[in-house]
């Protein structure tokens, strides 16, 4: 074959598909699972600072260090082994250990996060939990009797996933030493790289949950101001029904309230976007868990149904409610700027028509101006000729009287020649 050019990201695209691998886990095994994000931008945040992190928590242990643009880490640690990830916002480790302790959900299976590198950890925690994978004991009484002792029973989701291959369970509440517990029940039957996808999937559904209630938070935030916003600008859509209403103050004000909606829409579009593609990976790991009910006990999507789902369509509710706001904010300005303009048309016609009568008016006076220029310039006139012919008057045996009189209307009709001549000239 001919050799052709690669396109210059072609293997580092496929190699991403491939880069997160699933754990292979046997039973028994204990997980403890913790996600880090910063409070405030984390998706733009510094992320060589998770790369540091890692780092310290790899030389505490004296594990081989990553390399400088790791997004993601699997390797020995001491006698645990470590699975990180780095995400758009937040960073998650996790930690397994091939054995089980006698104390089910033991806190202090947390220490292997060393308290000195938690002190030192680039954000904050937005989720932790504690695994515990054990064989499925020979009887269902005998899984929900340790159910009853470590979940509690009011919020508790228990499922059997991927056509028994095991019995997943949580009460997703957050435990007296800040942990969330997650038992699982593998069948005896059931291999260690679908363990591994089982424990995958569920703190995946774990972290875009957490992840996602963010967007509820926000909400949380946002509603007063959504409501006191919406209540402006009722008041200004009813003030421009009124005739008398000052449409321009009206117009400033509706433009002062589109203005905060965009800053508001702005500020929380990428935690809305965000929340709705967290919100979509929950419901699909869930899904590709194929779960059946487990002794008539709600699963983890009825769960859901019943607590999450309406966190997530009060998010998509107010990210729907600031955009119609915004519409609606557009709308009422172009309304009312149609309406400024009209009446500035209607404006523009009065001053048209005044000036127009104004025109008219300086029309008739400047004939009538015209008119007088003319006689008080023949009257000189007159005046001049008859000085000048006075002296024709003795020749001519005629009187001064009779020679103004004669020599009157030529003089009259010269001028008024002369001057309609020279307005015809300079118009």
């Amino acid at each position: 074959m001919a050799p052709i050019k690669d396109y210059p990201q072609r293997y580092a695209l496929t190699g991403e598909l491939h880069a997160r691998p699933f754990p292979s886990l046997k039973v028994p095994q204990t997980a403890v699972f913790l996600a880090i994000k910063q409070p405030e931008d984390a998706a733009s945040r510094d992320k060589s600072a998770d790369l540091a992190h890692l780092t310290a928590l790899l030389d505490h242990y004296g594990a081989p260090r990553p390399d400088a643009a790791a997004t993601h880490y699997y390797g020995e640690l001491g006698k645990y082994t470590l699975k990180w990830e780095q995400h758009t916002e937040f960073v998650t480790y996790t930690v397994f250990r091939d054995d089980i302790g006698a104390r089910a959900f033991d806190p202090a299976e947390f220490d292997v996060f060393p308290e000195y590198w938690l002190d030192q950890a680039p954000g904050g925690r937005i989720t932790s939990a504690l695994l515990r994978l054990m064989p499925k004991p020979k009887t269902e009484q005998m899984i929900n009797d340790h159910l009853a002792e470590w979940f509690v029973h009011e919020s508790l989701a228990v499922a059997s996933v991927l056509d028994g291959a095991a019995v997943v369970a949580s009460d997703f509440r957050i435990d007296s030493a800040g942990h969330l517990r997650i038992a699982v029940f593998t069948d005896a039957a059931t291999g260690s790289r679908r363990t591994g996808r089982i424990v995958q999937r569920l703190c995946e559904i774990e972290t875009y949950k957490s992840a996602s209630m963010l967007g509820f938070s926000m909400v949380r935030w946002l509603a007063p101001q959504l409501n006191a916003l919406d209540k402006k600008l009722t008041d200004l859509m009813a003030q421009m029904r009124a005739p008398a209403s000052g449409a321009e103050d009206t117009l400033h004000a509706l433009l002062d309230i589109s203005v905060e909606l965009e800053t508001l829409a702005v500020n929380t579009a990428f935690r809305f976007g965000a929340t709705g593609a967290y919100h979509a990976i929950v419901d699909q790991r869930i899904e590709v868990l194929r779960e059946e009910r487990f002794m008539s006990r709600q699963g983890f999507a009825e769960f859901m149904m019943r607590r999450y789902e309406p966190a997530m369509r009060t998010v998509s509710s107010t990210e729907n409610r600031l955009k119609a706001m915004s519409e609606r904010a557009i709308r009422a300005s172009e309304l009312l700027r149609t309406r400024v303009d009209v009446e500035r048309s209607a404006q523009n016609q009065e001053i048209l028509a005044s000036m127009d009568k104004r025109a008219d008016l300086q029309l008739r006076l400047q004939k009538t101006v015209e008119g007088l220029s003319v006689v008080a310039i023949s009257y000189y006139a007159v005046s001049l000729a008859g000085y000048l012919l006075y002296p024709a008057a003795e020749m001519l045996g005629v009187s001064k009287g009779t020679l103004l009189a004669a020599v009157t209307l030529p003089v009259v009709g010269a001028v008024w020649w002369m001057v309609r001549r020279l307005r015809k000239h300079l118009g």
